[in-house]
């Protein structure tokens, strides 16, 4: 039976495993996976019968069934963002000795709904549910330069009343946007900075921020740089974790 396994999923993976090879057939199948031919054939019915193989009516080749996307898209709805990004957000913390924070987008705000305190005595604290408008702090701007033009300009248009004002923020965000991490000094609490990058889920979509809050004197630049380098990679690892097509 564990065997029966382990060779189903080596044709399961034969099958996704060139993106410019949509289809094979049970000679190309058998060739990649170095398996008999009669293997391969007995396995293809049986994964058919279960929907995760489909034989294209054409050309009598193969590809891998919906049921797999199915089954992707009920996992990534189910993932619990807080449970995945928390390790995560440990680790950097203890790393860099501040203060990280996980936001995520609701309307035209964000929500903070995980946060990892500063091993230090002296460190920032921004509370759990607080809302804060998307135009506000470096975790926000990352995630507002990060929605589609639809959805930024919607957002835009109704947290800013001036045309001058839209524009200063939109070139802000595109410059977020192309370097991948925001910075904000003092834009909600004064003596303090913060470094965010944002969370990129399943099709690209923006889910969230993860940001580092720290006090705005002790910012150099070789700290700042440092900061924006483990931010981004934890960002980055999260995103992975969640579902981040390549």
């Amino acid at each position: 039976m564990v065997q029966s396994i382990d060779r189903a999923m080596q044709i399961v993976q034969a099958l996704i495993s060139d993106e410019t090879k949509l289809h094979w057939s049970i000679s190309d199948l058998a060739e990649k996976t170095k398996l008999p031919i009669s293997t391969v054939h007995r396995l293809i019915s049986t994964l058919i019968q279960h929907g995760l193989v489909e034989q294209v009516a054409e050309t009598k080749q193969y590809k891998a069934g919906h049921l797999w996307m199915e089954i992707g898209l009920r996992l990534l709805e189910n993932v619990d963002y807080r449970v995945v990004a928390r390790p995560i957000m440990e680790a950097l913390a203890l790393e860099v000795k501040e203060s990280t924070y996980l936001n995520i987008p609701h309307g035209t705000d964000a929500i903070i709904i995980e946060r990892v305190d500063s091993p230090l005595k002296v460190r920032i604290i921004d509370n759990l549910g607080i809302r804060i408008p998307l135009h506000i702090g470096a975790g926000n701007k990352t995630i507002l330069a990060n929605f589609e033009e639809r959805e930024m300009t919607a957002t835009i248009e109704t947290l800013i009343p001036t045309q001058e004002k839209r524009q200063e923020l939109r070139n802000q965000l595109l410059d977020i946007k192309q370097h991948g991490y925001a910075i904000s000094y003092g834009e909600r609490t004064e003596g303090t900075a913060s470094i965010a990058a944002p969370i990129i889920g399943y099709g690209h979509k923006v889910v969230g921020a993860l940001s580092i809050g720290v006090l705005s004197y002790q910012i150099t630049d070789e700290r700042l740089a440092y900061l924006i380098e483990k931010v981004k990679d934890a960002a980055q690892l999260i995103s992975q974790k969640i579902g981040k097509t390549p």
